[in-house]
């Protein structure tokens, strides 16, 4: 009876590891590293396409110019002098290969979750949006944008209130 039991277990877990595991990105995600490794490969020749150590200088030289999220990014694959870690070499190679970007980032998942963590900020159209709508967070942050405050606020109404006192002074009608 035991050795059926075993046996039985053995066979689900064979079974279990037959079945194939797809960790395909899904559309939006990973957005960040995406972008990225598709700009940069463009900068690069088929010359320099030819040797990943090129590859990672070229990278390097790249991220010194990245700014946000970007260089964000950079720091996680280890493209900046500060960078705690460095697996450069999960992109290098990939792109000697020519490797699609979206496949590159796929790869850069499994090493460090993170990196398919970074997104873009929203850009909020403050002559459409409703204010109302937002959350306290993005009303505090485009008062942050603004570097302006808003002492005693409280209440959403407080922030949306003070927002449409300034927004004369920092959004342009355009005519």
């Amino acid at each position: 009876m035991e050795a059926r039991i075993l046996l039985a277990s053995f066979l689900a877990i064979f079974a279990l590891a037959l079945i194939p595991v797809t960790s395909s990105l899904k559309s939006g995600e990973c957005e960040v590293c995406v972008n990225v490794m598709t700009k940069f490969s463009e900068t690069l020749t088929d010359e320099e396409r030819k040797t990943p150590a090129t590859i990672e200088t070229k990278f390097r030289k790249y991220c010194k110019n990245a700014k946000g999220k970007e260089n964000r990014l950079c720091y996680y694959i280890g493209g900046l002098v500060e960078s705690a870690t460095g697996i450069l070499g999960e992109i290098s190679k990939p792109l000697s290969w020519n490797m699609p970007a979206d496949k590159i980032c796929e790869k850069l998942k499994k090493k460090d979750s993170q990196i398919c963590e970074l997104r873009y900020e929203k850009t909020i159209d403050l002559k459409t949006v409703d204010l109302k709508k937002l959350k306290v967070r993005d009303l505090k942050k485009i008062l942050s944008t603004w570097d302006e405050e808003c002492d005693g606020c409280l209440e959403k109404t407080d922030f949306i209130k003070r927002i449409e006192e300034l927004k004369p002074k920092y959004v342009r009608e355009e005519l």
